[in-house]
C-alpha cells in the first residue's frame, strides 16, 4: 500500500503497535468460585406440600368433612303426596262424576246413518222417483226419394231452377256505404258523446296517450353553419429516440461557456521517480468519553465487590 501512494491499516487507525487479543492484564477467576445467592442454599426453603389430585377422599377438598346442602330431613315418598293431594282434590266435587248416557256411536259403512244427529235424510235416498211411461216420438215425414247426382252440370237436379242472370253496378256496394255515411254525417248535431263517469283503471296503459289533438309543429330555428372538423394532414408520430413526433427539429449543440480554469496534474512524481505524498498531518486515534473514564478508574476488576453504589 505504502509503494503505490497508500496507507497502512495502523497508519489509518492512528496507533504504534496493535493491541493484545487474548487479555487486558485481569487475574483468571475459576468457574464456579464465585456463588451467587448463597442464602438460598441454607435453612428451610418453602414446600407447599405438591399438587392433590381429585378423588373420591375428602383429602383431595379444602375442607375437612363433608357438609350436607340438607341435614335432618324427614323421607318423603312422591306417590304417597301425589294420591293425598288427589283425595284432597276429589273432595271437592259437589257430586258423581259426569258419565255420558251412551257410548260413542261408530258408523258401519257408507251410506248408513247409524250414529248421526238427524238420522236417515230422505233427499240422499237412492230409491227411485215414480215416473210417467216412456212414449216414443213420431215418425218423420216422408217425401219422394232424391235425385241422384251432385249437381254440377246436371239440370233440375236441386230443389229450384237455375237463377236468372241480373246486371250489377261497379262496386254498387261502395257507393251504398258512402251514402250511408253522408246521412249519417248530417244526422249528427254534435260531437261524439262520451261519458266522464266511466269506469277506469287507477294506472293508464299507455302514459303518453291524449284526446286533445296535437298542436302544429315548432318550427326550426336558422341552421348553423356547417363545420368541417379539423383533420390532421398524417397520422401522429411515435418518438422513437429522437425529434420526430414533435414540433420542433433537434436543437443544435452549443459549446458551454463555463469551462474548467484548473485541471488536476494526473501523474506527479518527485526527484527519485515515485509518487508524491505530502507528509502526513496529525492521526486520529479512538478517544474514550470522559464518563467512561471515572467509570474505569472508580470500579476495576480488582474493587467491584466492595465498591459502593451511588445513585443520583
Amino acid at each position: 500500500m505504502g509503494d503505490k501512494g497508500g496507507k497502512t491499516d495502523m497508519e489509518r487507525v492512528g496507533l504504534f503497535s496493535e493491541m493484545a487479543y487474548t487479555t487486558i492484564g485481569d487475574r483468571y477467576t475459576r468457574p464456579g468460585a464465585i456463588q451467587f445467592n448463597t442464602a438460598a442454599t441454607k435453612g428451610k426453603q418453602i414446600l407447599p406440600g405438591g399438587s392433590k389430585e381429585r378423588t373420591a377422599l375428602q383429602h383431595g377438598y379444602f375442607t375437612d368433612k363433608y357438609a350436607r346442602v340438607l341435614e335432618g330431613e324427614a323421607y318423603s315418598d312422591p306417590v304417597k303426596m301425589r294420591r293425598l293431594h288427589r283425595l284432597k282434590e276429589g273432595q271437592k266435587n259437589i257430586g258423581k262424576a259426569f258419565l255420558p248416557s251412551n257410548g260413542d256411536k261408530k258408523p258401519s259403512g257408507l251410506g248408513n246413518h247409524y250414529g248421526t244427529l238427524a238420522g236417515p235424510i230422505s233427499a240422499f235416498s237412492p230409491v227411485g222417483k215414480s215416473r210417467q211411461a216412456y212414449k216414443a216420438p213420431g215418425r218423420n215425414f216422408t217425401t219422394n226419394p232424391a235425385k241422384k247426382g251432385t249437381g254440377y252440370g246436371y239440370v233440375s237436379v236441386t230443389i229450384g231452377g237455375y237463377h236468372k242472370y241480373s246486371t250489377d253496378q261497379f262496386e254498387r256496394g261502395r257507393d251504398i256505404s258512402k251514402k250511408e255515411q253522408d246521412a249519417h254525417r248530417k244526422a249528427l248535431k254534435g260531437g261524439a258523446f262520451r261519458l266522464n263517469m266511466h269506469p277506469k283503471s287507477y294506472f293508464d296503459g299507455n302514459p303518453y296517450q291524449s284526446d286533445r289533438p296535437l298542436g302544429p309543429p315548432k318550427k326550426s330555428g336558422t341552421k348553423l353553419p356547417d363545420v368541417k372538423p379539423f383533420k390532421p394532414s398524417s397520422p401522429p408520430k411515435e418518438p422513437g429516440g429522437m425529434k420526430a413526433g414533435t414540433f420542433d427539429p433537434y436543437p443544435s449543440h452549443s459549446t458551454d461557456q463555463y469551462g474548467i480554469k484548473y485541471k488536476r496534474p494526473v501523474h506527479v512524481v518527485n526527484k527519485t521517480g515515485k509518487t508524491f505524498m505530502p507528509s502526513t498531518g496529525p492521526k486520529s486515534a479512538p478517544v474514550s468519553s470522559v464518563l467512561d473514564q471515572n467509570v474505569t478508574k472508580t470500579i476495576n476488576v480488582q474493587n467491584y465487590k466492595t465498591v459502593q453504589q451511588v445513585t443520583y
